[in-house]
């Protein structure tokens, strides 16, 4: 799925921050970062990519 859209879906009320959260695979606290930059970067990535943990 489309994270944009699982983002826009939270930003409209469709999920909750922890169900955008578990779509994307994150937890709920990097979901912040990501929900509340207008531009859908965080730290100079795009919003298609997750950072690597490891």
């Amino acid at each position: 799925m489309d994270k944009r859209k699982v983002i826009t879906a939270y930003r409209r009320g469709f999920i909750t921050m922890q169900e955008c959260a578990q779509i994307l695979g994150i937890d709920s606290l990097q979901i912040m970062g990501w929900v509340d930059d207008p531009h859908g970067k965080q730290s100079g990535r795009k919003l298609g990519k997750l950072p690597v943990n490891g």
